[in-house]
């Protein structure tokens, strides 16, 4: 039998020595009545990225659903399984939450992956599959011959958030909730190499770095 990772064993044990010894009752007050968050944060996987860190947020207080590259898909009810979808669903209809967040980051693979279609990345079984949710928006970016590797990349991490925004108003129960004031869309941009923050302007769609202090 393998041995379970130690790092997380001993992370564990400092958790418990820490944080839930600080928020025992907390923790046990969720437990009894449930989660109640107001905000969901709709996030990628990368390990650099996580929104709990991010916004210091403490047990109870975000829904997170995070997926690769942060996409939200049309709303297309199918046979198929929609798990991004079924957290949308989740959050908006049974938690009522106020605001729902699209969280992008700078240096994502998944959105590399788009940008270099011959890449090993997107040679696999689902992830090219994945990212063609973004392909009209990733044909025009990549288009773009004036523009380095990597200011495309950014371009396209930014996009994809306005994509994923878009895509949210096609659900029904977020774009009339959106449209009786209860609930609003936000969009926001992580860069894991100085944790800079910037957040999605909701009149110009420009994203303006939020000061640090």
């Amino acid at each position: 039998m393998h041995n379970f990772p130690q790092h997380l064993l001993d992370g564990y044990h400092n958790f418990m020595a820490g944080r839930y010894a600080r928020e025992t009752e907390r923790y046990r007050q969720l437990a009894i009545g449930g989660q109640a968050p107001t905000t969901m944060i709709i996030a990628c996987c990368d390990s650099r990225a996580a929104p709990e860190t991010i916004f210091d947020a403490g047990p109870g207080e975000v829904f997170v659903l995070r997926n690769i590259a942060n996409l939200v898909p049309p709303f297309e009810p199918s046979a198929g399984q929609h798990g991004t979808s079924a957290g949308i669903e989740y959050a908006v209809n049974a938690l009522g939450i106020k605001d729902l967040i699209v969280l992008g980051h700078g240096r994502c693979g998944g959105i590399r992956a788009a940008l270099n279609p011959a890449g090993p990345l997107a040679q696999g079984d689902f992830i090219s599959k994945w990212m063609n949710l973004l392909a009209p928006v990733t044909d025009q970016v990549a288009s773009y011959s004036f523009m380095t590797a990597g200011e495309r990349e950014t371009a396209l991490e930014r996009l994809s958030v306005r994509n994923s925004i878009k895509n949210l108003r096609t659900f029904p129960y977020v774009s009339s909730r959106e449209a009786e004031g209860k609930l609003t869309l936000h969009g926001a941009w992580f860069d894991v190499s100085t944790a800079e923050l910037w957040l999605m302007d909701q009149e110009s769609g420009d994203f303006v770095r939020q000061p640090v202090n």
